[in-house]
């Protein structure tokens, strides 16, 4: 077959010369392309030195093999190896996962190494001129067929060794601990199973994206922790009422759920494929006292006066977050063991918040009425708190304790974040993006006695469980790393006594693991993990508790 249609030089091919003005006037030289064309045999090692390379022709030499150093030109598009004498190739070639064009025209190259399966942007890939198996030829000229074909080495390619067991770090290892008072959390965003697609993750193997094989990985590192309260995001209402709820109540939990707004105007089986959030807890030592559901749409309508882009940009997500008000069964308030006693209770609040990077408004109008909720739900379950309470400038009000899980789309330094860190945000911040919200933010942000100020506060002394050494990313793909996930608790009437820390980046970095999913990580977020204990007193007067009626609606 004719090099030029694969090469199609006129177009790709286009030199431009400095003249001696501009050498003169001192242009600087700027290029990405080297062609090398002669009838070398061998590549100087310095070549490999040009890591800025987004284009290498290498075509009509008489090179014999290519060296592993490849790749190190981490940044090459497009690979043209044709018409040598190459009879192999090294699999480091599939590192170089930005390349969109591969030409391997005209060699005697007769098998290829299951190592390509990995270049999962791979547009074109010239095979023709050399002695492979036929169906391999066969398979990359149908349509589609290089996805195919790179596809079908993707899912033979060998598993690097599994993964270190994540350590332990202890916050507090000389800390006397009560047991009853002792507790653990878990946050995961498990990825449901309609969005985990090779469209999308086109670097994992097909077999580990299906869910039969991611289900059974994420309930195993879910009870090989056995944290007593599961937060858990993106549960598909299938998944959760016929796998996670009768697996997790064989092992002794019990669970709430709801899935996004869209639920309950869809048929019943289309229903089936929405996700939502979940909150299981260990049964031996929590009882669940009452449920909320928090549907961030519908609060935009409520909220709606003289803000119309709560109509035309936060109703149309309809992102939801739920909370359980928990009581400890053995967890007695410093009155002995006297069952009449009150026991220690713990609000736990799990939500999934927008996603999208081009909606920093959406996502911090959902935290602010989030965090409103949550000061709703706590007045009303006790009758010792006040609102006013906390880092807004006035004594923090006893309460009960808060966990706050989620996936919040949002990195540690977004407006987001340093709301719920400092308990307030600036009603000018930027990630409102002029939008107009000023009805509503100017009635949230009311101070004592009417009067506004330029802020909207939140009453909760917060803190983030994880800093950002013991937790760099919890989200990792090729096209992003950071941290989304947060476990955030009131710190005034908890201690974390511990975190799970994250998955070794040695082992990332030195296996070239460029994102999850992954045959040994089910899903592209990575579980959090803490240990809380709870402070019964606080400047000795007990934390008070709800003690609920014969019925409580949700």
């Amino acid at each position: 077959m004719p090099k030029d249609k694969h090469e199609n030089n006129d177009v790709r091919r286009n030199y431009t010369l400095m003249s001696p003005e501009d050498v003169a006037n001192g242009k600087k030289s700027k290029w990405t392309e080297l062609e090398i064309t002669a009838t070398i045999r061998n590549l100087s090692p310095s070549l490999w030195r040009l890591d800025f390379l987004t284009a290498l022709f290498l075509n009509d030499n008489h090179l014999t093999k290519i060296p592993p150093e490849i790749s190190k030109l981490a940044q090459l598009k497009h690979l043209d190896l044709s018409s040598n004498k190459l009879r192999s190739l090294p699999s480091e070639l599939g590192d170089l996962v930005t390349l969109r064009e591969l030409l391997l025209c005209n060699n005697s190259l007769r098998l290829l190494p299951n190592e390509l399966g990995k270049l999962f942007q791979l547009q074109t890939l010239g095979l023709q001129g050399n002695p492979l198996p036929q169906d391999v030829l066969t398979i990359n000229e149908e349509k589609n067929g290089t996805a195919k074909l790179l596809g079908f080495m993707l899912d033979n390619l060998a598993v690097c060794p599994r993964p270190p067991d994540r350590q332990w770090i202890s916050l507090q290892p000389d800390r006397p601990r009560n047991p009853a008072l002792t507790f653990s959390v878990m946050c995961y965003n498990v990825l449901c199973d309609k969005y985990c697609t090779r469209q999308i993750y086109g670097y994992c193997p097909s077999w580990a994206l299906d869910w039969e094989y991611r289900k059974t990985a994420i309930l195993k590192e879910i009870l090989h922790y056995g944290a007593d309260i599961l937060s858990l995001q993106e549960i598909e209402t299938e998944q959760f009422y016929n796998f996670f709820l009768p697996e997790l109540q064989q092992h002794g939990y019990n669970g709430i759920f709801s899935p996004k707004s869209r639920a309950r105007t869809m048929t019943e089986e289309d229903r089936k494929y929405v996700d939502g959030c979940a909150i299981f807890f260990r049964t031996s030592k929590f009882s669940l006292v009452k449920e909320y559901l928090i549907e961030f749409n519908q609060l935009a309508m409520q909220n709606a006066t003289e803000a119309e882009d709560m109509l035309n940009r936060v109703m149309t997500k309809d992102n939801i977050g739920i909370t359980a008000l928990l009581e400890l069964k053995e967890g007695y308030l410093n009155y002995g063991n006297d069952v009449n006693m009150p026991r220690q209770q713990v609000l736990v609040s799990n939500v999934h918040i927008h996603w999208d990077p081009e909606f920093k408004d959406v996502k911090l109008i959902q935290s602010v009425m989030l965090m409103h909720e949550l000061m709703t739900i706590m007045q009303e379950i006790n009758p010792g708190f006040m609102v006013q309470g906390g880092k807004n400038g006035t004594a923090p009000s006893k309460s009960i304790p808060l966990v706050c899980c989620g996936d919040l789309n949002s990195l540690p330094e977004s407006g987001v974040v340093e709301f719920l860190d400092n308990g307030r945000v600036r009603i000018d911040h930027g990630d409102f993006l002029d939008m107009k919200y000023d009805g509503f933010l100017s009635r949230l942000s009311n101070g004592k006695n009417g009067e506004k100020c330029g802020d909207l506060t939140h009453c909760f002394k917060l803190q983030r469980a994880y800093s950002e050494d013991q937790m760099s990313y919890s989200n990792l793909t090729y096209s992003f790393t950071g941290v989304i996930d947060y476990i955030h608790y009131t710190s005034d009437l908890l201690v974390p006594l511990g975190v799970l820390g994250s998955v070794s980046q040695d082992y990332i970095k030195g296996n070239k693991i460029i994102g999850w999913p992954h045959p040994h990580f089910p899903s592209d977020h990575q579980s959090l993990l803490v240990e809380f204990e709870a402070l019964s007193f606080s400047n000795g007067v007990p934390v008070y508790g709800y003690i609920p009626s014969s019925h409580h609606p949700r």
